[in-house]
């Protein structure tokens, strides 16, 4: 069992990777791999940056635990994440057998772990992890909320310059 003090500690680590992806401008998204309460793999969205649609958080963590325990097998783990988990993550989470996720921001658009649908309950399905959402929710909330917001403030801006230079030809 995580105690309390222990989520915090891994969630915030969690967010130190989205403040990471945020300086990339990727949308901050971070998430670590634990372990008998040791982190083992970390994460940070970087598909703009490297231009793969599979580089979210979660599977570049899950990537890195994995090669620290030279398995593809994650049982006993735990992750934690910023965001919750979309439904290619959410199927990496089932395949490396993850015991846990914790998750801060609900995502009411690509959830798959109850926003939109949920693949850890699906019978069928040989290994479903537990989830818990909301941990840290205003955190997570915030940073989201104002990355988008700077990136309409800019596209509002550039847009403003376009329309400037165009009055003056």
């Amino acid at each position: 069992m995580i105690s309390k003090e222990d989520k915090q500690i891994f969630m915030q680590a969690a967010f130190s990777e989205a403040e990471k992806a945020r300086q990339k401008d990727e949308v901050p998204i971070g998430a670590v791999v634990v372990k008998d309460s040791q982190i083992i793999g970390t994460g940070h969205n970087e598909r703009e940056e490297k231009q793969d649609a599979t580089l979210h958080a979660e599977t570049t963590a899950i990537r890195m635990a994995c090669e620290y325990l030279n398995s593809w097998r994650l049982e006993g783990c735990q992750l934690f994440v910023t965001l919750e988990p979309c439904p290619m993550c959410a199927g990496a989470i089932i395949n490396s057998r993850i015991e846990t996720v914790y998750y801060s921001a609900f995502d009411p658009k690509a959830g798959a772990c109850g926003s939109v649908l949920d693949l850890f309950a699906v019978e069928k399905l040989n290994h479903h992890p537990r989830a818990y959402g909301g941990l840290y929710l205003d955190q997570g909330k915030q940073i989201l909320k104002t990355f988008f917001q700077d990136i309409r403030k800019r596209q509002k801006l550039l847009k403003k310059g376009r329309k400037n230079n165009a009055d003056t030809l």
